[in-house]
């Protein structure tokens, strides 16, 4: 895209936060996934594919919904349910209105591993990412995340 003001080039602190973003991307998830792994043997994808599930109205999404809600492609999301099924913790039942899809239903079995973890998952939450924070604006911090998400 091109525009008709000249662009501005960063300032240090415009450069030091760009170079830090894809650090975090990378680093955050990695940290709480090896913290849950270690403490839970949970991986940080199956919390959060459990966590997904036990907001959703009757603890069930549609196959393809869990995947987006998950940032999965639904191949990825089948292979991680397929897990959490095998122990007890999903169950895959044929949707309703469309036979010819599934719906991933948490069972009370997934819905106890996740309180079980998410402990764990709040206390490297903490550590790794909010305890950084002190002082700055979360809720200004998480309007802007999610208007550069939403424009990406």
């Amino acid at each position: 895209m091109t525009t008709s003001r000249p662009v501005r080039p960063l300032n240090a602190d415009e450069e030091a936060l760009v170079r830090a973003l894809p650090r975090l991307i990378y680093a955050l998830p990695r940290a709480i996934d090896a913290d849950m792994v270690r403490e839970q043997q949970l991986p940080l994808i199956e919390w959060i594919a459990l966590m997904r599930l036990s907001e959703s109205p009757q603890r069930r999404m549609r196959m393809g919904e869990l995947a987006v809600a998950c940032e999965l492609s639904l191949s990825g999301m089948t292979r991680i349910v397929t897990v959490l099924e095998r122990q007890g913790l999903v169950e895959r039942v044929r949707c309703d209105d469309d036979a010819r899809g599934f719906n991933a239903v948490l069972t009370d079995a997934g819905l106890a591993r996740l309180e079980q973890a998410w402990p764990s998952n709040l206390a490297s939450v903490r550590r790794h990412f909010l305890d950084h924070l002190e002082g700055v604006d979360l809720a200004r911090l998480a309007s802007a995340i999610q208007n550069v998400a939403g424009n990406a």
